[in-house]
């Protein structure tokens, strides 16, 4: 059965959705997303799309997965508009502004790493660099301090199996990898 976008946004309120995919053209420390302007609201150098729906996945879904490229320009300290929340400023604040406890982002996954966030602090660490990549090529494309686990783990490249399913059948026109 194909569910509406209003069957979904239900769902999602009454808390029936785990996991929600998330976008946007910036991302902070505490997992906030920006998917609506680019500088000043009211002069900006570019107007995105908007919500579409991003600040109810990331206020109703009980964790979240951000996918987006990785670098300076879109993982910074300070959002230019908050479109989606993620942690806010930190522990307590999204329950303080009305979001269910237990929620909010779960991880960020980029063509450089796997991260998630802190559990006390609610920032963003790093939990396993891509194949190939460093721990510092990640903090040098990262526009905040990362919390750096001791121990970081690398993500063993895919198999060719895997690769191949990718390619041939999940994005076929190359828009991902």
């Amino acid at each position: 059965m194909l569910l509406s976008i209003t069957d979904v946004l239900l769902l999602q309120q009454r808390g029936y959705v785990d996991y929600g995919f998330l976008g946007g053209a910036q991302i902070d420390p505490y997992g906030n997303l920006n998917s609506t302007v680019i500088g000043d609201f009211y002069h900006p150098k570019v107007r995105l799309p908007g919500s579409g729906g991003g600040n109810d996945v990331g206020s109703h879904c009980w964790q979240t997965i951000a996918i987006m490229r990785h670098d300076k320009r879109r993982f910074v300290e300070k959002l230019d508009f908050v479109t989606t929340p993620g942690y806010l400023t930190g522990p307590g604040a999204r329950e303080a502004a009305g979001l269910s406890p237990g929620t909010g982002p779960y991880r960020v996954v980029s063509n450089l790493a796997i991260l998630g966030y802190h559990p006390q602090t609610k920032r963003m660490m790093l939990i396993a660099a891509q194949p190939e990549v460093t721990v510092d090529e990640v903090v040098s494309n990262t526009g905040f301090d990362l919390i750096i686990p001791d121990q970081v783990e690398s993500n063993p490249p895919p198999t060719d199996e895997e690769l191949h399913i990718l390619r041939t059948e999940v994005d076929q026109d190359r828009l991902y990898i």
